[in-house]
């Protein structure tokens, strides 16, 4: 049977552009102006400040001591990863439809959410060296993508994200003695050399360094509301904020194709030899077990779509040279549907 899905059809659904799809295909990174609303934005960066102060509890972390100053909250934690599965506002932006629609293009039409990660960086704090997500979160096939929503204005004053474009055709590099990275066979690639103290933000002692120096590194600005979306291996780096009075603060999710296989979760024991079923099933469907939304969020786990069969044989166009016999009911296909026969 063909495998049709029609995507949904919103008032506020973001079309993504054929120029749009080839920029991410080539350069490994697409930025989307104004993809969040403002007021949403703003509620967010609200509800952040609000962890990071204490006002509102994070399950697994420590309340700060009253009277604490920045600094000492800043000693508590700079960056929050899983928050979806303990806090509703951040289910929320990992399932925004507006991200979900550009997702739904780059790499669905079955998408899974897999991580969030809510990064405050305040001044003098944050940053991070060369680095490849899919290093960290494997996935077969390989399909990671991650998106990163600005809340705050980022700049390379205050730590904004750099990239290497067209680096994404790199292998990903593993390291020595990692249990994690591998999303290629063993000895597939026989020039594959280990590489050391990947995303160290010393470049002398990160040798992911000169592998991203065959590249021109562009730093990625970006205003609230702004999204830019990475493939699993596109060499990408940040700085810290060398501001005095500017924060970073950025909402930042990963995602896979969701017909992939993925053996990660967070460092989080889970059951058998996949994790799927711990992840969050965004878009689409999957022949694979899947997560529901805690917090209700809407999404295709709630309510997955009907696929739509294509009703006729299809075949590679060949000018002619085969045809099916005849044309029948791809659900009912007979016994002749697939004999060919030479023009």
């Amino acid at each position: 049977m063909g495998y049709r899905l029609i995507a949904e059809s919103r008032p506020d659904r973001y079309p993504v552009t054929v120029e749009q799809y080839r920029h991410y295909q080539k350069y490994g990174y697409l930025i989307v102006r104004d993809l969040v609303p403002q007021e949403e934005v703003e509620e967010l960066k609200g509800h952040a400040m609000d962890l990071f102060y204490g006002r509102v509890d994070i399950p697994g972390v420590e309340k700060p001591e009253a009277g604490s100053d920045e600094d000492l909250l800043a000693k508590r934690f700079t960056r929050v990863h899983m928050l979806h599965r303990v806090d509703a506002m951040a289910e929320r932006f990992l399932l925004h439809p507006r991200i979900l629609d550009v997702l739904e293009a780059l790499i669905g039409p079955d998408v899974l959410a897999l991580q969030t990660m809510l990064f405050f960086n305040p001044p003098g704090k944050g940053g991070q060296g060369w680095h490849q997500d899919a290093y960290y979160i494997t996935t077969y096939p390989d399909t990671l993508i991650g998106s990163w929503l600005a809340l705050d204005r980022a700049d390379e004053e205050n730590g904004c994200l750099w990239v290497a474009p067209g680096s994404q055709v790199e292998p990903i590099y593993p390291t020595p003695g990692a249990q994690h990275g591998f999303v290629h066979s063993d000895g597939a690639i026989a020039d594959l050399p280990e590489v050391e103290n990947v995303s160290n933000l010393d470049d002398d002692l990160n040798t992911l360094s000169p592998i991203a120096k065959r590249y021109e590194s562009v730093p990625v600005v970006l205003e609230p509301g702004d999204v830019v979306f990475f493939h699993g291996h596109l060499l990408h780096r940040s700085y810290s904020n060398r501001t005095k009075d500017r924060w970073r603060r950025a909402f930042v999710s990963h995602y896979c194709n969701a017909r992939s296989w993925v053996p990660w979760n967070h460092g989080i024991p889970y059951e058998g030899d996949s994790a799927n079923y711990c992840h969050i099933l965004a878009r689409g469907r999957t022949h694979l077990p899947f997560a529901k939304p805690r917090f209700g969020t809407p999404c295709a786990a709630l309510n997955p779509p009907e696929a739509v069969g294509v009703g006729a044989v299809r075949m590679m166009g060949m000018d002619g040279e085969m045809k099916p016999v005849r044309e029948v009911s791809a659900f009912d296909p007979g016994p002749d549907a697939w004999r060919t026969r030479r023009q």
